[in-house]
């Protein structure tokens, strides 16, 4: 996951519709995403939710309400997402936002099967 991969799409709108808590993102070959809030913080490209390493990755709990505040550029190639649960430090590359989106389903289901296994819950 993650990382800028050139021949990657760029969006061409990232809007945030902070009653729903969905990001939507559309990109340049067309494809138009809706995230979840709650889903782009569980998988956040920060150490701090995947670690240093295979193995490490630390699952993220509780984050059913979490929203962002505030979605600040990174160059010409990322975005930093700031949540509502102070969480601030993944740079999240265009080429993650569409791995995200064109992966959504699969992702979330292994989140939802990491949470049952942990004994763990969304809110």
């Amino acid at each position: 996951m993650s990382g800028l991969k050139p021949d990657s799409p760029v969006p061409t709108e990232i809007q945030l519709h902070s009653q729903s808590k969905i990001l939507e993102i559309a990109f340049e070959d067309g494809a138009r995403f809706e995230l979840s809030c709650e889903y782009l913080r569980v998988y956040s490209p920060s150490a701090e939710v995947r670690g240093h390493g295979v193995g490490q990755e630390v699952l993220q709990v509780g984050k059913r309400g979490v929203n962002i505040t505030a979605i600040e550029p990174v160059g010409h190639y990322a975005v930093k997402l700031v949540f509502t649960d102070g969480h601030d430090s993944g740079l999240y590359s265009w080429s993650y936002l569409y791995e995200l989106g064109a992966k959504r389903e699969q992702y979330w289901q292994d989140y939802l099967n990491r949470l049952a296994a942990a004994g763990a819950a969304r809110d």
